[in-house]
């Protein structure tokens, strides 16, 4: 007995949010008004507030949410008591963004991508992009970048190391990049005398590397840059254009939300991404194609000791714990939900289910961002009742 009341005072916070809300629901039940809808609110935050279940500055955000889904008020004009929607959306899209980050997702999903698409020079490129890209359009362009690197760089110190043992005929793989080796270089004969020897082609490779090296460094920063038109959340003047256009044109019917311009953009994302990947191609690998595909000599063993790091350091973040698979999920519900709340070219639940008198949503893209936020604040990131702590496992 006492242990089960040991549980249940550790598992407190949690058993206040889910129940406090199911037991003041007759309220808002039984008396159908926006009166008991915005008392309901009040006093469900009144009381998290006093039992601080959740985070104050958490439970102050409610309105956001439940004031549009009760139909008291509109997204927009409750958003305007915090900040403008636009920046509310912001907010909501920066706290997914620094979730999945925490829970290192956006890495797996870079390494896993790279292990499907290859090692390949062109493919590396391409790889390299298509991840950057999709991770910018979610998280900041220079948060993307910052981590992308580093993988990359990595990929390139096994390539060097790689190509360094083929030459060589060693077998034990180096991961240092080297200088370029000079011109010349003495070898010494069975008679004790010193010759030159031409490394002319050994200092051809390391340029090849460089020139490599210099191209898939930009090809991750244009690539971020690029990914981060395609939603309204990839970078932050896209959410100044909104913003603006709401603003200066007040009666727009809200034109520009999540699924207009992700169809506006993500077509033109493609492009761009499309036509860097052929030109740093040619400029930095050249136009040899058989060559920048894998074909040529030694390439194999290039590719193979590439590989090799990608699928160990995707092997070193270990199977996906329950709080990535938590975040992984949230993030496809928050996509789905924005693509779907007033996709515009067919009914959406934001204009059906949360419809105004002028049949427009009164949910905004700002209010799904900060509900799945929430969200994130309540479930746990362990499976209650397998933690280590004794006091409050379950018996």
């Amino acid at each position: 007995m006492a242990t089960c009341w040991q549980a249940l005072w550790a598992y407190r916070s949690y058993l206040i949010v889910l129940c406090l809300p199911i037991f003041l629901l007759p309220l808002p039940l039984i008396v159908q008004t926006k009166e008991a809808y915005c008392a309901y609110s009040i006093i469900l935050m009144a009381l998290l507030w006093c039992t601080e279940a959740l985070p104050l500055a958490v439970t102050a955000l409610f309105p956001i949410i439940l004031f549009p889904l009760m139909g008291i008020m509109e997204a927009s004009k409750v958003c305007l008591e915090y900040f403008k929607d636009t920046n509310i959306l912001f907010v909501g899209g920066l706290m997914v963004a620094i979730a999945v980050e925490h829970w290192n997702l956006h890495k797996r999903i870079a390494l896993g991508v790279l292990l499907i698409i290859g090692v390949r020079p062109a493919l590396l490129l391409l790889g390299f992009m298509l991840v950057t890209a999709f991770l910018s359009m979610w998280i900041s362009n220079t948060a993307t970048t910052a981590m992308m690197l580093p993988i990359g760089y990595a990929v390139l110190e096994q390539l060097q190391g790689s190509q360094k043992d083929v030459e060589e005929g060693n077998s034990n793989p180096s991961f240092e990049l080297q200088e370029a080796s000079p011109q010349k270089e003495e070898t010494k004969l069975d008679n004790g005398q010193a010759v030159s020897v031409s490394s002319e082609p050994r200092a051809q490779k390391t340029k090849e590397h460089h020139r490599f090296s210099q191209g898939l460094s930009l090809c991750i920063c244009y690539s971020a840059s690029i990914g981060g038109i395609a939603t309204l959340t990839g970078t932050t003047p896209n959410l100044v254009l909104q913003g603006q256009v709401n603003s200066i044109f007040p009666e727009n019917s809200n034109v520009v939300n999540f699924a207009s311009w992700f169809g506006f953009a993500f077509p033109t994302m493609v492009i761009l991404l499309l036509l860097a990947w052929l030109w740093l191609q040619v400029l930095f690998l050249g136009v040899n194609f058989r060559k920048n595909f894998g074909f040529g000599e030694g390439e194999e063993e290039r590719k193979q000791a590439a590989f090799q790091v990608i699928k160990t350091q995707h092997r070193l973040l270990g199977p996906m714990s329950f709080a990535e698979k938590a975040v992984t999920f949230l993030f496809v519900l928050l996509v789905v939900l924005w693509f779907t709340r007033e996709p515009g070219f067919f009914p959406g639940w934001g204009d059906t289910a949360f419809a105004n008198k002028k049949g427009q949503s009164m949910v905004s893209d700002g209010t799904v961002a900060i509900f799945i936020s929430l969200i994130m604040f309540i479930i746990p990131s362990k499976i209650p009742g397998l933690t280590e702590d004794p006091r409050i496992r379950f018996v």
